[in-house]
């Protein structure tokens, strides 16, 4: 959808230090094979510093770029992949506290690699509301994967600990949001719990977690399923749609994208398909900075964005296209403006 008057205040960034897939293989903790599924060569790797915590971090980050203004954030949308702490507390909860006060209407949400966008496109109706007092929004994304039941190494995709943060408001920002959409194809929602039950979940009986095992079985799968395989390809199609009406709602076109910023999955991935289809090169998208500190949950295209302006690598009047693929099976993207830089 076309996103009218949402700017970004302040972008805010907290990512730990990386280590090398190198070291991680020197030190047994996967083998050369397995580090050659998803091509990366680090991940950042927070430790025990929990997500809440980074999250914290680089909102505090966001707001001093936006001008420190955190009494006027009325909405406060805390996005996240993994479990983020003690059973049945909430994370956006301990921002509230630490950042905006009781007055804000704080949610998380739940939404795979896609929850950034889906917190845009929450954000954009509730600016052209919010009473006068509250009238900004923050939006942070945080993960920390290094948990006892998961193997970061050993899987198909290397996912990095880290949070992201961006103050939205109606006034002008370093950057401008044109236009947010996502698109989903149901019918592959079960790729995601393949061969695990439902109940009880798993984060409750303390069973590993194995993407590997649940993504090959679901191609086994797939195999014999002529919907499933209509699915997967409808898949593609619908990125491809989805994309083109962003970009359209933009007001440009794919020529106009001065580098494309997506969420940082395996080279062989649907992800790496989609910049085929798009016809972006090597040399626009940001896997030079993505492959180096892993698939940071739902926060991987915007850090990548704060990456570029940081690094003086897009300037004001470039556009840059931001995309996520999460299970689901759905697909997001953004194009936003630079203002500054």
């Amino acid at each position: 959808m076309r996103v009218p008057d949402l700017f970004v205040g302040g972008l805010g960034v907290f990512v730990p230090e990386v280590v090398s897939v190198r070291e991680a293989v020197d030190k047994g903790w996967c083998s050369a094979e397995e580090a050659a599924v998803h091509g990366m060569s680090g991940a950042a790797v927070a430790g025990e510093v929990p997500a809440p915590e980074m999250a914290l971090r680089a909102a505090r980050a966001a707001l001093e770029a936006a001008g420190g203004r955190a009494a006027e954030v009325g909405l406060l949308l805390y996005c996240d992949v993994w479990h983020q702490g003690p059973d049945g507390w909430l994370p956006q909860y301990f921002l509230q506290r630490h950042l905006v006060g009781g007055d804000a209407l704080a949610v998380e949400l739940r939404h795979d690699a896609n929850g950034v966008f889906s917190a845009l496109e929450l954000a954009g109706p509730y600016l052209g509301v919010a009473p006068a007092g509250r009238p900004d929004a923050l939006v942070v994304a945080a993960d920390n994967f290094g948990t006892p039941r998961f193997d970061r190494w050993r899987s198909p995709v290397l996912f990095g600990d880290g949070a992201v943060a961006l103050h939205l408001s109606r006034r002008p920002g370093i950057a401008q949001v044109l236009s947010v959409g996502s698109a989903a194809v149901p019918e592959l929602e079960e790729c995601a719990r393949y061969g695990e039950p439902m109940f009880p979940p798993g984060a409750t009986t303390g069973a590993p977690v194995d993407w590997t095992a649940r993504d090959e079985g679901f191609v086994r799968m797939a195999t014999d399923r002529s919907d499933l395989r209509t699915a997967l390809l409808n898949t593609e199609k619908a990125m491809m749609r989805l994309a083109g009406r962003i970009v359209a709602e933009a007001g440009v076109s794919f020529d106009d994208l001065t580098r494309v910023a997506l969420t940082n999955l395996a080279p062989d991935s649907i992800e790496h398909r989609w910049l085929e289809n798009m016809r972006v090169p090597p040399g626009r998208t940001t896997w030079d900075h993505g492959g180096s500190v892993g698939q940071l949950g739902a926060g991987g295209p915007f850090a990548a964005l704060h990456h570029l302006l940081e690094t003086h690598q897009v300037r004001a009047g470039d556009h840059v296209l931001l995309g996520a693929v999460g299970y689901g099976v759905t697909a997001s993207c953004a194009v936003v403006r630079i203002l500054e830089g």
